[in-house]
């Protein structure tokens, strides 16, 4: 076989494994991952050029932010090129955007981060002793079966 048709195969495959579904495009929910914004969920109102992109969130003003910035979600919401303030939040509301975020695996990750890095020395000691009697009761429960299994 030629090598063209190989390759032509092998991108094949590829796409049918794993299809890509995070694309830049108006309506995109985005996590910004770097600046004064960092942690803010914002939303893809329109797309400047090849490096930038016009987002606003209902908590801050409308401002361009590279793509280096941003961090693509699964979270898409339905509205048109540079919508009013009013028309964007309304949107947001009727897509749950919070919600979904708050119950997708990368939101609830974060969102432990944050706990974690607000806790004083007090909580983390106070954590630091539950671990310890969670891995007693593990190490014991372990025993237990290890010892029925050789029994």
């Amino acid at each position: 076989m030629h090598s063209f048709w190989l390759h032509h195969r092998a991108t094949e495959l590829c796409r049918v494994s794993q299809p890509f579904k995070r694309y830049v495009e108006i309506g995109r929910v985005a996590l910004v991952n770097y600046g004064k914004e960092y942690g803010r969920l914002v939303v893809i109102v329109d797309v400047i050029d090849q490096n930038r992109a016009l987002v606003d969130a209902p908590d801050m003003v409308r401002t361009q932010m590279n793509f280096k910035r941003l961090s693509l979600t699964d979270i898409k919401i339905d509205i048109k090129r540079v919508p009013k303030k009013k028309t964007l939040i309304q949107a947001m509301q009727e897509a749950d955007v919070q919600a979904k975020w708050e119950k997708s695996s990368w939101g609830r990750k974060l969102i432990v981060q944050k706990k974690r890095a607000a806790l004083n020395d007090f909580d983390r000691f106070k954590l630091m002793l539950a671990k310890i009697k969670r891995g007693g009761l593990i190490r014991q429960e372990l025993a237990k079966l290890k010892k029925e299994a050789t029994s």
